[in-house]
């Protein structure tokens, strides 16, 4: 497997965007999903886990917390296992994926980590905004949507503008401000 300037076609360059696409999680099309190459664990958030209509039965204890890349903790709410299916046929792969719900604002619904690279052997490329994975039938690929990887990352910084915080953090800025007069 390997990209070239013809798997980065289409996409506006220069760019940072991340790497979001759209998989089949229990028999929906899922949009905004984040693939996170530095992320040790496959996520699905509180809302993405509703619209799944997903029976909260399913979820297995999970006595960790999650420490984000601004070292705030988060307590995921359970672990749960889903069929993921990516690519067409008859190039694809179905699998079931742990993924731990975690009940916190992100303008994703699922974060795709290593572990799930990792069991798919795939490759993935920023640049080109593009995973390819090897299947009995070949190598099949699954692009990125710069657009909506966009609009996800402003509604993040839109997020941050607003203040949507954790009480901890809340509390700092308060105290900032405190200092300032």
């Amino acid at each position: 497997m390997s990209f070239n300037e013809e798997d980065a076609r289409g996409m506006k360059q220069p760019h940072n965007d991340p790497l979001v696409v759209m998989l089949t999680i229990e028999g929906f099309n899922t949009k905004r999903i984040l693939v996170d190459n530095g992320s040790s664990v496959n996520i699905i958030y509180l809302p993405a886990f509703q619209q799944l209509r997903l029976d909260p039965g399913r979820l297995c204890p999970f006595d960790s917390s999650l420490v984000s890349f601004s070292e705030d903790r988060v307590y995921p709410k359970g672990i749960v296992t889903l069929t993921v299916t990516i690519g067409t046929y008859p190039r694809q792969l179905t699998r079931q994926l742990d993924f731990l719900l975690a009940d916190y604002p992100s303008s994703y619904n699922v974060i795709i980590g290593r572990p799930t690279l990792n069991r798919w052997k795939a490759a993935t490329s920023t640049y080109c905004l593009n995973v390819k994975f090897p299947t009995e039938n070949g190598v099949d690929e699954v692009k990125g949507d710069q657009v909506l990887a966009r609009e996800c990352y402003q509604a993040v910084l839109a997020a941050k503008e607003n203040h949507i915080w954790t009480i901890e953090e809340k509390e700092e800025d308060e105290d900032r401000d405190d200092h300032k007069s």
